[in-house]
């Protein structure tokens, strides 16, 4: 069995090697895929096979998919430009016989208006119209989506957002790698499954600002914003207008109730409880 993972040089992609190789799979079975191989050195050292692929190369992406049993498709980082390049693998794994196609959405999919969700629900399509087997992982926020800005907010003595008391079923791109990694080497038929992907509990920016503020010490107060004000402020820290305005709708989204996910098939399939928000501040700030 061949299982390759696209875009290894970015974190979740390394998460999921890393879990695959925690899990037993022969590094020799594992292929990671991405453009920067220089950056996976440390995997090739460890019998790890390392494949130059660019989602905008179908040279690239039919010769890193070559042989390959199962892939993990993570979305591209490139808003706007995203649907034709997983079109790339899907039709490059659908050539090459590949057995599984796994791929990371975003959750509720099929009934989100965020968007952001645009690209991923074109390419749940083109899924569905492939006639490959596939699964899709509809991944939920990460909670380093917050943790990560850290500095910025405990700086500001503010955390800004447009959520209003909307709840995020946030969870650890960790949390999220193992699950991609349970999928891909499971002894179940996973071709059809849909996985709704979130945090075991939710929380509301409000809340997440209190435990900010219990853990640092230091008070940090929700400001909510209206959308245009907010993407504003974005810009003002030198966030490009246009994702910007995506991060600000995806605000709203979740004050709609988007990002909220139901359900236990996170902690599911990695067999445990997911990564509690509280625990991810500590630890980021433990790291600051």
């Amino acid at each position: 069995m061949s299982i390759v993972i696209t875009g290894t040089t970015g974190q979740l992609g390394r998460h999921v090697v890393e879990a695959l190789l925690e899990r037993n799979i022969p590094a020799a079975g594992i292929v990671a895929a991405g453009r920067s191989i220089e950056k996976l050195a440390d995997f090739a050292a460890r019998g790890v096979q390392v494949r130059a692929m660019d989602y905008t190369d179908a040279a690239s992406v039919a010769a890193a998919l070559d042989g390959a049993t199962k892939v993990l498709l993570i979305s591209g980082s490139e808003v706007g430009q995203r649907v034709e390049q997983h079109r790339t693998v899907i039709e490059a794994a659908k050539a090459g016989g590949v057995e599984l196609i796994a791929y990371t959405s975003i959750a509720n999919a099929d009934t989100t208006g965020m968007k952001l969700a645009a690209e991923h629900q074109a390419t749940e399509a083109i899924l569905k119209d492939s006639g490959i087997p596939f699964a899709i992982l509809r991944n939920g926020w990460y909670l380093e989506n917050y943790t990560e800005q850290l500095p910025g907010t405990l700086a500001q003595g503010a955390l800004a957002g447009s959520a209003g008391d909307g709840k995020v079923s946030a969870a650890s791109r960790l949390d999220y790698a193992e699950a991609a990694a349970a999928v891909l080497v499971s002894a179940e038929n996973q071709a059809g499954k849909v996985y709704e992907l979130g945090g075991d509990h939710s929380f509301t920016l409000v809340e997440l600002a209190a435990e900010i503020s219990t853990a640092a010490n230091q008070t940090v107060a929700y400001q909510d914003l209206p959308a245009g004000d907010y993407a504003g402020l974005l810009a003002g820290f030198g966030v490009p207008q246009a994702f910007a305005d995506i991060l600000a709708d995806s605000d709203l989204g979740i004050a709609r109730g988007d990002l909220h996910v139901g359900g236990s098939d996170l902690r599911d399939l990695i067999g445990r409880p997911t990564t509690p928000m509280p625990a991810a501040i500590r630890s980021a700030l433990a790291a600051v």
